[in-house]
């Protein structure tokens, strides 16, 4: 038996860094997550002051709007949280467990392999899909977003879309490393 890295947490925080949507994932070998929901939504919270400081270099630098801002930090040698914003200053936010799948016999033969640590692409499809998600939800006439992100940046709803946390669901459980990342 050979652990490999799973995503715990998928975090989507609005323009006005409130958070919108928070799944969590179970982790080997409990098959329970690591974290309580709270410090969970606490790490999120944490990786704003990463998205704004990479922001600001970026505009003084010249580099503009990148979106992939890769590993944003380290939590502890077993989580390690990702990001992404979109042009709109939504943020994605990935928290994977480098040991959260146990997989059998068949590691090495197939799509799977054991690795120590993730390449630069891994996330990139995770991205794309809670992106995907996310514009899908965009086109639907019930939702508002400014009611989920206001203008005056207090409050605001959290996304309860059946279809989009079904789709965050099935991103988290579907990925794994190494299979179609460029």
């Amino acid at each position: 038996m050979t652990a490999i890295p799973s995503i715990a947490c998928l975090g989507v925080i609005g323009k006005n860094n409130n958070p919108l949507h928070i799944t969590l994932f179970p982790s080997a070998p409990l098959n329970a997550p690591l974290r309580t929901p709270l410090q969970f939504s606490l790490l999120l919270a944490s990786t704003l002051d990463i998205f704004e400081s990479r922001s600001k270099s970026n505009a003084s630098s010249g580099g503009g709007l990148s979106g992939d801002f890769g590993l944003l930090h380290a939590i502890d040698e077993r989580l390690a949280a990702y990001g992404f914003e979109t042009n709109t200053g939504v943020k994605f936010v990935v928290v994977v467990d480098m040991r959260g799948r146990i997989v059998g016999e068949g590691v090495g033969t197939g799509k799977v392999t054991p690795s120590v640590g993730l390449r630069e692409g891994e996330m990139k499809l995770v991205f794309r899909a809670m992106q995907a998600a996310y514009v899908r939800l965009l086109q639907n006439p019930f939702y508002e977003p400014d009611e989920h992100s206001p203008p005056t940046g207090r409050g605001g709803k959290r996304i309860t879309s059946r279809r989009f946390t079904e789709d965050m669901k099935r991103i988290g459980e579907s990925w794994v490393p190494g299979v179609g990342s460029s």
